[in-house]
């Protein structure tokens, strides 16, 4: 195909924000109704890549090269591979929802679009990224609208929470920059000349010393932005302040970058510096399951629940990512698409319940299925998925991740673990999380009518639009699993093999 589609994808919302620009601010409706065209070019051209890929053949396709400064190796460069597509088109769907979900915004509507399309931009750039150096700047670019968004139009200490999470992911950054830097160097002195390229930084022979300490930069650079306990500590609260549509880009896609590049700068880069960590990778991330379930259960307002949880369903993709097989890696791509989906039908319904009730505080609801029978089945749906209901998307994806997991035979601190026994409680994390999900759906949507929400009207014409699409994508994949599954693994098999090619190494411990 020679249409530079994934260029495309990436610039429509370019597009769409320089139309806004140019739009009276008065006119709200055209500013609105040009963010979501942009954002559906975007849509459709992500379905279309995902559907003419072919996993057959596997590796990077919808190539395009454009030298930029060739004296350093960089290089315009962009393509998708079975890892990369699931995530263009989750972000994709995501900022597509968001739109609508944001349509009831009337505080300087202009502007708010303006840097919504920004930062998916950089977000669709991250995803399509082949060269090092441009994989860093749309990264960056991708986190910059955030400071900007939460502290101008959110709410709940959205100043403090603001500043704490732009905090949070410039120190990753920072290292994630030093642990570019220092690949950039050594590879150029090893290939005789400089790039960015990273399939050809790939091919370099990196010694063990410098893979075990560029793979920790990229753990710390990366991990704030899963987030990995315990580093974990801005992300609810960036969650809760953040308006509808960037809590939900932000659980949704932003949260999936750092564990994206883990896998493709970290993993496929130093191999055996991923050996090396992964057992504190899986100790870690037992936490994260763990800790975030229980804290999300004690949670008395919704959005700081869905924000604990998510600490927590990410804590399965970083199981996935330190089980290194086949199955755990297939799963944790898969857990990253279907998390997305899943927290963002959350924050776009709870979202549509604080802007009609100005009210998050779980106490106080109660019956509202009988007002707004629509909205309780969205959230009951997106429950059942949390809790990973077979028929739904998450089911599939923890299933592959434990699978993984469990057949990975590798004692831990001295085999006072294993990844088995990880796995085990790693598995007890649905348990809570079936817990404090069925009771907030309990508690929330059912039980006798409260007649002080009488008021409240069910989500109708565009505000349908977010429900009816995430819901339809989790039941997709989720009865469909090998739509998703086939095009993952012609992803995820030379990632495998590289894995395997690389010394056998002991954990760290």
């Amino acid at each position: 195909m020679n249409f530079p589609i994934l260029t495309a994808i990436m610039l429509a919302p370019v597009v769409g924000l320089l139309f806004i620009l140019l739009i009276p601010e008065r006119e709200e409706l055209t500013i609105k109704i040009t963010a979501a065209v942009a954002t559906f070019v975007s849509l459709a051209l992500s379905v279309v890549v995902y559907v003419l890929y072919d996993y057959g053949k596997g590796g990077l396709q919808f190539l395009q090269d454009v030298h930029w400064v060739p004296t350093f190796g960089i290089n315009y460069s962009v393509g998708v591979d079975g890892i990369s597509v699931p995530m263009v088109l989750l972000t994709a769907i995501v900022i597509f929802t968001g739109v609508f979900a944001s349509w009831d915004m009337t505080k300087r509507v202009k502007e708010f679009f303006i840097f919504l399309l920004m930062l998916v931009t950089g977000v669709f750039g991250v995803f399509i990224s082949r060269d090092l150096f441009f994989f860093y700047l749309f990264f960056e670019v991708a986190v910059i609208p955030m400071y900007l968004l939460i502290g101008i139009w959110g709410s709940t200490r959205k100043e403090y929470a603001a500043m704490k999470l732009t905090l949070y992911l410039l120190v990753g950054s920072a290292f994630a920059l030093i642990g570019i830097i220092a690949t950039f160097l050594y590879a150029s002195q090893q290939l005789g000349h400089a790039t960015f390229d990273i399939q050809t930084l790939a091919t370099v022979k990196y010694d063990l010393g410098f893979q075990k300490f560029v793979f920790f930069l990229m753990l710390i650079g990366f991990g704030v932005l899963v987030p990995i306990w315990p580093l974990h500590l801005w992300s609810p609260d960036g969650h809760v302040a953040a308006p509808t549509a960037v809590s939900m880009l932000h659980a949704g896609v932003l949260m999936k970058l750092g564990a994206y590049g883990l896998i493709r700068v970290g993993i496929f880069l130093f191999p055996e510096g991923a050996k090396y960590w992964a057992p504190l990778i899986a100790v870690l991330c037992i936490v994260n399951v763990v800790y975030g379930a229980m804290i999300a259960m004690v949670q008395k307002d919704l959005k700081f629940v869905i924000g604990y949880s998510s600490v927590s369903h990410m804590g399965y993709v970083l199981l996935g990512i330190a089980s290194l097989n086949t199955l755990s890696l297939n799963g944790a791509v898969a857990q990253m698409f279907a998390h997305g989906i899943m927290t963002a039908l959350f924050f776009a319904l709870v979202g549509n319940v604080y802007h009609k009730a100005h009210t998050r505080e779980i106490a106080r609801f109660g019956g509202l299925a009988h007002q707004m029978p629509r909205v309780a089945a969205g959230f009951l749906i997106g429950g059942l998925a949390s809790l990973g209901l077979p028929g739904l998307n998450n089911f599939v994806a923890e299933f592959l991740i434990f699978m993984g997991s469990f057949t990975r035979e590798q004692a831990i601190m001295g085999g006072i673990l294993s990844y088995r026994i990880l796995s085990v409680l790693a598995i007890s994390g649905i348990v809570i999380t079936a817990t404090y999900v069925l009771r907030v759906v309990k508690n929330t949507f059912f039980g006798p009518r409260k007649t002080e929400w009488d008021h409240l009207e069910d989500a109708h014409g565009v505000e349908m639009v977010p429900i009816v699409v995430l819901v339809a994508t989790l039941i997709l994949f989720g009865l469909l699993p090998s739509l998703q599954v086939d095009v993952i693994n012609s992803g995820i098999a030379p990632l495998v093999a590289k894995i395997e090619a690389a010394k056998a190494i002991g954990g760290i411990f």
